[in-house]
């Protein structure tokens, strides 16, 4: 909470006594937190302890150890639902940054305790060379078209964009027109963005409705068949990291934290084709405005969207 004009020196002062190291939870892709890791640690001279997973695993260690009684994570970083369900657990500590003022206001939940690096916008790829750009739906309704019969993809644990989705097009009339959508054309669901996204630019997918946009990107920028575009209205999932309450390497850990969120940070993720929450290096999206999902209200309404989402598209699993 130190907002002193030495606070920089305080950390690096407190870092050195703590043993320069610190351990972070993660999960984000191992290559692309290399590249920050390694920047960070060239920087400051500490030492990143890195264990990954899926975010349902990073959020079920982090409870469990707290039941437990250890102090093993520094920082916690991933989706923010697992985020926010940290804070309500108490397990996050608050945090004030001289780097908060420049992010965008969807990346600071009032209550402190963690804080939205980048966004995961949730973005539609195609085949370039099975798809023309001309024949593109730009619209939801437009997947109804016969010629997407067969031709469709999503990802299986995508509700999130669905509320965000179906929200915006009305409820009613978003449910009526995805289970159309299925009955008449069929969707092929596949778990994990990585592999839907590899699925495209292979061919199995010509036309995928949720990949994140860096993947689709990254893939893009590395000459594979594939490029991605928005359907309005574009959707975004908050990323984030958080202080872990009782961290062992507090200083250092709030060294990483102004790291990520600081100008050094959010251009390597830039580069890497994710969308920063630093105001200045917001990319463009489209016409549309970004509509970023609300962790606490995906929390409380969480399980109406899964069950709504895998009733609609369970018949469609594969």
């Amino acid at each position: 909470m130190y907002e002193g004009a030495d606070r920089a020196q305080r950390l690096a002062d407190g870092a050195r006594r703590e043993g320069a190291t610190l351990t972070l939870y993660t999960s984000l892709t191992v290559e692309d937190m290399a590249a920050l890791n390694g920047a960070f640690e060239a920087r400051h001279g500490i030492k990143v302890q890195m264990w990954r997973a899926a975010s349902d695993k990073v959020l079920a260690r982090v409870l469990a150890e707290a039941k437990a009684g250890r102090h093993d994570v520094d920082i916690v970083e991933t989706n923010a639902p697992p985020l926010e369900s940290l804070h309500r657990e108490r397990l996050l500590q608050q945090v004030r940054s001289p780097e908060h003022a420049a992010l965008i206001p969807a990346a600071l939940p009032a209550h402190g305790e963690w804080v939205g690096s980048r966004l995961n916008v949730f973005v539609q790829a195609y085949n370039t060379r099975l798809v023309r750009r001309a024949e593109l739906p730009t619209s939801y309704a437009e997947l109804l078209h016969a010629r997407w019969k067969g031709r469709l993809g999503i990802e299986a644990g995508d509700d999130d964009w669905f509320a965000g989705v179906v929200s915006a097009l009305g409820e009613a009339d978003g449910l009526r027109l995805f289970r159309e959508l299925v009955a008449t054309n069929g969707i092929s669901v596949r778990r994990g963005h990585t592999l839907l996204t590899n699925l495209v630019a292979a061919g199995e997918v010509p036309l995928a409705l949720t990949v994140y946009n860096f993947t689709a990107e990254q893939l893009k920028r590395k000459g594979a068949p594939l490029d991605w575009y928005v359907i309005p209205p574009p959707i975004a999932r908050a990323n984030g990291l958080a202080l872990a309450r009782g961290a062992p390497h507090p200083h250092a850990a709030l060294l990483y934290y102004d790291f990520m969120i600081g100008e050094a940070g959010q251009r390597i993720l830039a580069e890497r084709g994710f969308v920063p929450a630093r105001r200045e290096l917001q990319p463009p999206l489209g016409a549309a405005p970004l509509r970023i999902v609300d962790p606490a209200l995906l929390l409380d309404e969480g399980e109406k969207w899964a069950r709504l989402y895998e009733s609609i598209f369970q018949s469609a699993r594969r």
